[in-house]
This record gives structure tokens, C-alpha cells and sequence, in this order.
């Protein structure tokens, strides 16, 4: 069998990987790249393989890393079964239609600058028409089951403890007669945080696929989240500002809620201060946060009733909401997207207070290379957007404990579960600098025939 990698090798985002198993194609993620021009640029290029001749994909979770570029797999001809879990699925069928309408918003405004310039017009990525069909494609799994796809694969699910619906693929492939065990690990989530649970230790593996996200990195204490968040709330409230938190739609959001209700409950929020979430995916996303508490941690089951409700918090769905905000006098907390700054509501509101020093940004995500959230964080004294020069007056914070992605020991601990080392292990979704650190890291604990691929690397096993 042959295995392909299509993305998030060397780079974090545009997870895919394409297998070849005796006279079947299949694939593990569809994902976006994101970041810098010349990554982004990748998501026009054609796909690797034919998207008529693959059988099955297999998804890990719902970012748009890992997902978005579903519609346009089913766009070139993809009609096979996408296999999920029940939350991956509903939260897929919001990203993806949110993700098509960014798609669309930007060819439309990128067309109009072209035909200023007489050049030709493009057609978007792929549509929100594409995005509601794919999603007739998709097919529930549940965790920890055996599932026979065909004669040459079966798969079971692991809970990765990423976000809500995450999984760990265990790949089954029947290689002429001989059985290859495959795990990819998807995106590994931190071990005692809220909502989700820990991730599932696998004891056996031929071959592995690991992420790397934060192979170089050690997150702060879990537990210090909420001092280092409260401390960011009373230094706006002294300056009587702003706390503008960029924040993913999809587990950020909803654990930065979650952390907020427990400050409440525990007596030490300010009094008075109103917190937005201002990102009406956010406010879906979370609508299904609630759907699915089959899937939560015990914490989380037995400590709140409701995590994702209390007086202070505050849904702003429309523009109008949106825009009004700008004119708050007082000190409050804005949560909107996207993540990373480069595109959704908080870029209005960085116009409208970036320059302000009574405000905070306060960063609580990953930052990919390239993206206007690591221009801010690297330190720049002017950043350009929305089609002018802002001075950085806000004050900069970053909480690195409110990541979704394991650690360099999360992903140690995890990889102790194996009983038995892997013939060989890919080290995948993390830039080269980190990538290169877990190897190292990993050779030290005995897992010493590690690869770092390039995309359109072929591995034959």
C-alpha cells in the first residue's frame, strides 16, 4: 500500500493524506491550508490524486484545517462516504457553509479589483450550494466501535480530546492479505481541561501519524487559566477599556465561556462588566456544545448544569449588535472571530481599538505563520488591514494554556500508551522547527525511526 502526503507536512494546516490500498483510494482529512499568501495559494492548486477514484474519507474533526476543502473534493467529483462522528458532522455542516461564505465574500471583492485592472473574474473556491451538498455524503460513526468499510479497510474512532468529536483513526488495511495497523492522531488535545476528555491511549500501531503542533512548546499550568484571565479582566477594568479576545468559534470559545461562568460562580468577576460573543458561527457552534453532552468530561457533567449560559454573557447575532459595540463606553469583554485575525468581526474591532492603550488583545490560539494574530504577537508597532495603518496601542497578551493542541509532554504521555513501538512514525502538522524538536524529543524515549515528509512525499509500506 501507498500513502501520500497532501498537506500539513512541514506546515501545520491542509491535513490530507491519500492511501492506496490494492486497488482502492482513500483519504484521511480534507483540510484548508491557512497562513502565509504562498500556503493559502496551495488550497487553488489541483489535488494530488482524482477525486472520482476516492472511495472513502475518513475525518478526524471539524476545523477547517482538517475539513475545508470537503466542498470542493465533492466539487471535482468526489461521491464516496465521509465518515465522522455525530458532532464532527453537525459542526462540519456550520464551518463549512461559513467557510464557503468567506469564500464567496472574498472572490466577489477580489473580482471587483480585477475588473478595474481588466483582468479576468474567478470563481470562488467552491460555494455554499457545494458546501450544503457534501454534506449528504457523510456518515455517522461512534467511538471505540469496529467499523468494516470494505474488504481493504476497517477503522474504529478514538476520542482525541481536541475539540468536541475528535477522533484518533485506528486504520485496519488489509495489504494483500496482511493486516497494517495505521493510527493517526488527528489533533491531540491537553489532558484535565474542560468539557472534553482526555485523550484515548492506543497501545498498538504499525505506523503512526503524529502531530507536532507544539512539538518545541510547553503550555502554562491548566489550572492557572483562570488567574491569568481574571488578571487580563481587572487590567481593562482599571483602565476602563476593552478586552477584545479573537477566539476560535469551535472549543476555544465555549472553554473561555466555561472558564468565565466558573469565575462567576467562584465569586471573583467583576461586577457590572458584560462579555459579547460577538461571532454568530461562535453562537451555532455552541448551540451544538449544549446538543452534545454524551461527549463532555465528568467535570463538566456534574459541575454545571449549563456551562454556556449566565447573566453577564450576552449573544450579539446581528451587524447592528455587532457595530453598536464600538460605542460602549464602559469596560467589556468582546469574544469574536476569527482566531487568528484574518478575516470575521474582530477585525472591526481591532480598527476600531487596536490603537486604544486602555485596551487588551488577548490572544488565546494558536497564531499560524503568516497570519495578521502572529504579526500582532511577534511584536509589530503598525500592522495594515481593512485597507489602512493602525499603530498597536493595546496592550499584547497571550494565555497559552487555553490551546486545544497537546504539548511536547501531552504528546510524550500519550505516545507512552503504546506498548510496543511503531515500525515507523510521520511526523506531520506542525512547522518544520517544531516538527524537527519532537523528533528529537521522541528518538529520546525510544522512538527513533521518525520521517518529517514534504508534501506529494509517497511512502510505500
Amino acid at each position: 500500500m501507498k500513502i501520500q502526503f497532501c498537506g500539513a507536512s512541514r506546515i501545520v494546516t491542509g491535513s490530507c493524506y491519500h492511501l492506496t490500498i490494492n486497488d482502492k483510494e482513500y483519504l484521511v482529512d480534507c483540510g484548508m491550508f491557512q497562513g502565509k499568501k504562498e500556503t493559502t495559494r496551495l488550497n487553488y492548486e489541483p489535488f494530488l490524486f482524482d477525486p472520482k477514484k476516492i472511495t472513502a474519507l475518513f475525518l478526524t474533526h471539524a476545523h477547517i484545517d482538517h475539513s475545508g476543502l470537503i466542498p470542493k473534493l465533492y466539487k471535482g467529483g468526489f461521491r464516496g462516504k465521509i465518515y465522522a462522528t455525530k458532532p464532527t458532522i453537525d459542526l462540519c455542516r456550520i464551518m463549512l457553509l461559513d467557510s464557503a461564505h468567506i469564500q464567496e465574500m472574498d472572490t466577489e471583492h477580489e473580482n471587483r479589483r480585477r475588473l478595474r485592472l481588466g483582468l479576468p473574474t474567478r470563481k470562488p473556491l467552491y460555494t455554499q450550494l457545494e458546501a450544503t451538498q457534501c454534506m449528504k455524503l457523510f456518515s455517522t460513526i461512534r467511538y471505540d466501535s469496529l467499523k468494516k468499510i470494505d474488504d481493504n479497510v476497517t477503522v474504529r474512532y478514538r476520542d482525541a480530546g481536541h475539540i468536541l468529536g475528535s477522533s484518533i483513526i485506528q486504520l485496519f488495511a488489509n495489504d494483500k492479505g496482511t493486516e497494517k495497523k495505521i493510527v493517526f492522531s488527528g489533533d491531540l488535545g491537553q489532558w484535565n481541561v474542560p468539557i472534553v476528555r482526555n485523550p484515548t491511549y492506543i497501545n498498538e500501531a504499525d505506523y503512526l501519524f503524529i502531530e507536532s503542533t507544539y512539538g518545541d512548546r510547553l503550555h502554562e499550568d491548566v489550572k492557572e487559566r483562570e488567574d491569568e484571565l481574571l488578571d487580563a479582566i481587572n487590567s481593562v477594568v482599571e483602565k476602563e477599556g476593552k478586552l477584545l479576545i479573537p477566539s476560535f468559534a469551535i472549543e476555544r470559545t465555549q472553554e473561555l465561556l466555561y472558564s468565565f461562568k466558573k469565575l462567576i460562580l467562584q465569586k471573583r468577576f467583576p461586577k457590572g462588566i458584560k462579555i459579547f460573543l460577538d461571532s454568530p458561527l461562535a453562537i451555532k457552534a455552541t448551540e451544538i456544545f449544549k446538543k452534545h453532552k454524551e461527549v463532555y468530561d465528568q467535570e463538566t457533567l456534574y459541575k454545571f448544569k449549563n456551562p454556556f449560559e449566565f447573566p453577564q454573557l450576552k449573544y450579539t447575532l446581528s451587524t447592528e449588535e455587532s457595530i453598536k459595540l464600538n460605542d460602549c463606553k464602559k469596560p467589556c469583554i468582546i469574544i469574536a472571530g476569527s482566531g487568528m485575525m484574518n478575516a470575521g468581526r474582530i477585525r472591526h474591532h481591532l480598527k476600531h481599538g487596536l490603537w486604544d492603550e486602555r485596551n487588551t488583545v488577548l490572544i488565546v490560539g494558536y497564531q499560524a505563520e503568516g497570519t495578521l494574530g502572529r504579526i500582532i504577537l511577534d511584536g509589530v508597532k503598525n500592522v495594515k488591514m481593512m485597507g489602512m495603518e493602525i499603530r498597536v496601542g493595546a496592550e499584547i497578551r497571550k494565555i497559552n494554556s487555553f490551546s486545544a493542541h497537546a504539548d511536547y509532554e501531552d504528546i510524550l504521555e500519550w505516545l507512552s500508551g503504546f506498548e510496543k513501538s511503531p515500525k515507523r512514525v510521520f511526523i506531520v502538522h506542525g512547522e518544520e522547527k517544531s516538527a524537527k524538536s519532537l523528533k528529537k524529543k521522541i528518538a529520546k524515549v525510544g522512538l527513533k525511526n521518525s520521517y518529517i515528509p514534504h508534501i506529494g512525499d509517497v511512502i510505500e509500506i
